[in-house]
């Protein structure tokens, strides 16, 4: 992100960020690349997405015995708040936070999704 301090442009962290690991199928990883592609936009917000929309719902109903075994490391950023209510939204649903990320894609809508763009802002 970009910020005009004094009529100069100053390269600045987006401190609302914050990176996390987690392990999802790299089968949806390449449904999500390909999705980005097409929309010109990155996997972290499409993730970012679907997580605004999940934690919308009161309970999921994730079944446990239909875990992808194709589960790969995957690295990405996320706003932390987002991310913490998260983090507890899987918790209430005694779930595994891979989980509750896997059934976000599900609830992701492309036309709320941030441009690849979002990152290069410039905020005054």
């Amino acid at each position: 992100m970009w910020k005009l301090y004094n009529g100069k442009l100053i390269h600045t962290k987006d401190d609302t960020r914050v990176r996390y690991k987690t392990r999802i199928s790299k089968a949806m990883i390449d449904e999500l690349n390909i999705m980005a592609n097409e929309h010109n936009t990155h996997i972290g917000y499409l993730l970012e997405s679907g997580f605004e929309n999940i934690l919308k719902e009161k309970d999921i109903f994730y079944d446990k015995k239909k875990r992808p075994k194709d589960r790969v490391e995957f690295r990405t950023t996320c706003d932390k708040e987002i991310i913490e209510k998260l983090r507890n939204f899987a918790k209430d649903n005694k779930l595994n936070l891979n989980d509750v990320i896997e059934a976000s894609i599900s609830y992701i809508q492309i036309d709320k999704v941030k441009n690849a763009d979002h990152r290069y802002r410039i905020e005054r």
